[in-house]
């Protein structure tokens, strides 16, 4: 191939909309490529041809308007305009090169034709931003046992490993793998491991490169192994599938290969241990024993996400978890200092109190008092809160930086006060109120005297329900939370020496949802404090369109789903996680993808802004 085609089969290949189209393809659809060049100003797309096309801008910027010369979007090098090449578009833009721009320009037909016969790439045409979102949320999801984290693999082996001879050619290989029902074989070589084959082996290295089945499985083998021997815990196994991103792992006795793990097996038996943690948890007699078991969080996030579970899932679970610690916690304090001399309830705020945790997360929390109590009775769940709120800083579970926790005895009050708390911040909603909201109206029973909580929240929200002026400063205060995105739908990212170039996934991209669930709930008089839940009862309630809570709920899952995997990544490395993104570390289409979540946010904000914006001010 020339050196120019080849050029641009690389620049292809690298751009998101491409990069599961086969290299072999690729490099027959260079040579249908028209390259086209315009100056600033020339109108766009262009008119003079006689066939329509695909527009991937190679440099420069287009800027598109709409039928009122309205600004909608700004194209840049790698970007793709698609629209010519939908059967049923619904967008509508024209405009001009804002830069001198250099095209590539691929006929329709070409890309039908790829459509047909990639379905990766044809879902890339959804132009719903709903079904972009529900495509980019398709995973496999499994049911998993919980089991004792020590097993080892040498428990689970019950077959040996289909061993194939390195001059086996190919087809071969892939015979035995299907006879077996087995997604990998392992190569001997003189009585050797020496290297193995599995399905994406025969996909990237023998079909993609038009290699002959005929050929030897050493042509195609992996070479390079990390092998275990039979002795290694699950927890260990999966960690280093984990770190290394592999999907089987060769078993070792006396230097032969007597099995061939594989992450589904793996993931089958040992999935999430959060059973099993909160069983060590609830057994724990001492504060000291809690901070061993807590130091398995990390490996617990690591495992959920190597089990491809939904972030929905794992926020539950990681809350589970804390409320466990939490629990066990109180019994333990309760052992050292009596029976509590009035009924409580200890209520978990915030992330926790919404069941939507990761294990970078901290602690929130309040307790109600029955209203029975005395004075003298103030030293005791002084002492129960430091207790609480110690043990679980030393569990990893941070002080709240606000101080909002059980331990602050403002937050440590009979429920009349409480009661007082409430009525004040919904009938004169100022500034601090609104920021304690995220976290007060967030609560959640996790011990004790549930009824002290529940009768009040009853209240609560019949304040609050239909209550437009609280609603309305309610919203003015969550649009503060804005998307970080520019008008160019560029991400608008951090500026400072700590996290530079960054974006903060948590405060610009998950709290504005929150906030969004949270403003339904409150105004529709409902009980739940889950996000996902707040917006499948606000559709059911009718106070919004099913297809903006579909919208909401998907772009909450996609927002978490990447919030998780960076803070897995980080603890692959060994580094403390965090919440900041570096956007140049997500793919093209991921990157698309987390815009189009901010667009479904920015939407909806949009329309909270108009409707309250007139109680506000009234």
């Amino acid at each position: 191939m020339e050196i120019e085609l080849q050029e641009i089969v690389d620049f292809v290949s690298q751009q998101w909309l491409f990069e599961k189209i086969p290299d072999a393809t690729l490099r027959t659809i260079v040579t249908e490529i028209e390259i086209r060049y315009l100056r600033r100003g020339q109108p766009f797309p262009i008119k003079t041809l006689d066939d329509k096309h695909l527009y991937l801008l190679r440099s420069g910027a287009i800027e598109l308007r709409n039928d009122d010369a309205q600004l909608v979007e700004k194209l840049a090098g790698g970007d793709a305009y698609i629209c010519e090449c939908l059967q049923q578009s619904t967008f509508s833009a024209e405009g001009f090169a804002s830069e001198d721009t250099l095209l590539y320009l691929i006929p329709c037909s070409l890309i039908q034709s790829l459509r047909n016969r990639f379905s990766d790439f044809d879902n890339h045409f959804n132009t719903s931003v709903q079904g972009r979102m529900k495509l980019a949320l398709q995973r496999d999801q499994h049911k998993k046992d919980a089991i004792i984290i020590h097993q080892t693999v040498g428990d689970l082996i019950n077959h040996g490993p289909v061993i194939i001879d390195a001059d086996t050619n190919i087809a071969n290989a892939a015979i035995r793998m299907t006879d077996n029902n087995i997604s990998s074989v392992l190569i001997l070589e003189n009585n050797q491991l020496v290297g193995m084959v599995c399905d994406s082996d025969l996909r990237s290295r023998c079909l993609a490169n038009a290699i002959s089945s005929d050929r030897p499985v050493r042509d195609i083998m992996t070479t390079q192994l990390i092998t275990i021997p039979e002795n290694t815990t699950l927890s260990d196994a999966l960690v280093l599938m984990t770190r290394h991103q592999i999907h089987h792992l060769p078993v070792i006795r006396a230097q032969k290969p007597i099995a061939n793990l594989s992450a589904s097996e793996l993931i089958h038996y040992l999935g999430t241990n959060a059973a099993y943690l909160a069983t060590d948890i609830d057994k724990a007699n001492t504060r000291e024993r809690l901070i061993q078991i807590a130091q398995h969080l990390p490996e617990l996030q690591l495992q959920l996400s190597m089990a491809n579970t939904s972030a929905h899932q794992m926020g539950e679970i990681l809350s589970s978890i804390t409320d466990s610690f939490t629990r066990r916690l109180l019994i333990l304090a309760e052992r050292e200092l009596g029976d509590p001399p009035v009924p409580y309830v200890w209520l978990a705020g915030g992330s926790q109190g919404r069941n939507e945790q990761t294990t970078h997360s901290d602690q929130d929390n309040a307790l109600f008092i029955s209203n029975s109590m005395l004075p003298e009775h103030t030293d005791y769940f002084s002492q129960l809160s430091r207790f609480v709120s110690d043990g679980l800083n030393a569990c990893g579970y941070i002080y709240c930086p606000g101080d909002a926790m059980a331990s602050n005895p403002k937050w440590r009050q009979p429920v009349s006060v409480w009661e007082k708390y409430f009525s004040q911040w919904i009938d004169q909603p100022e500034k601090q109120a609104l920021m304690l909201s995220s976290i007060f109206f967030d609560l959640r029973p996790v011990y004790g005297e549930r009824s002290l909580y529940e009768n009040l929240q009853q209240t609560i929200l019949e304040k609050t329900k239909n209550n437009r002026i609280f609603i309305a400063f309610m919203v003015a205060n969550a649009l503060t939370h804005r998307p970080p995105l520019g008008f160019f739908r560029h991400f608008v990212l951090i500026h400072d020496e700590q996290h530079d170039r960054t974006l903060d996934i948590k405060h610009r991209g998950l709290t504005p949802l929150i906030d969004i669930a949270r403003i339904y709930a409150l105004s529709e008089g409902l009980q739940a404090v889950n996000t996902r839940e707040r917006l499948h009862l606000a559709c059911e309630s009718g106070a919004m369109s099913q297809e903006m809570s579909e919208n909401l709920i998907d772009a909450l899952e996609y927002i978490s789903s990447l919030r998780n995997h960076h803070q897995c990544q980080q603890l692959r490395r060994g580094e403390q996680t965090d919440n900041y993104i570096d956007p140049k570390a997500l793919s093209g289409l991921e990157r698309t993808h987390l815009k189009d979540a901010f667009m479904i946010i920015k939407d909806m904000q949009a329309v909270l802004e108009n409707r309250y914006q007139s109680a506000r001010m009234g």
